[in-house]
């Protein structure tokens, strides 16, 4: 299983308030293969079910991001998390 703290650690270094990342390119901050449930639009997003705790998902919140799969499955986007978000997730 990889370990996300490394995605976490990737995430909190950004500036931007909105990016995208291939799967190989989070594949390559993991140095680990994602599993195949990573092409799901579920298994990212972090606004579709919060009370599902997943360690890929909590290292994008406690990094400040909300994940959202881009629609062909290429890659994720990430963008800042809102007040209202932060608001939802305590």
């Amino acid at each position: 299983m990889p370990d996300y703290d490394l995605l976490r650690e990737h995430l909190s270094q950004q500036t931007l308030d909105e990016f995208v990342l291939s799967m190989e390119a989070i594949e390559t901050i993991l140095d680990d293969a994602l599993p195949r449930a990573s092409h799901r639009a579920s298994w990212w997003e972090t606004e579709r079910a919060p009370e599902e705790k997943m360690p890929q998902r909590e290292a994008c919140i406690a990094a400040g991001y909300i994940a959202t799969r881009l629609p062909d499955g290429s890659g994720v986007r990430f963008r800042k998390k809102t007040a209202k978000f932060i608001r939802k997730w305590n």
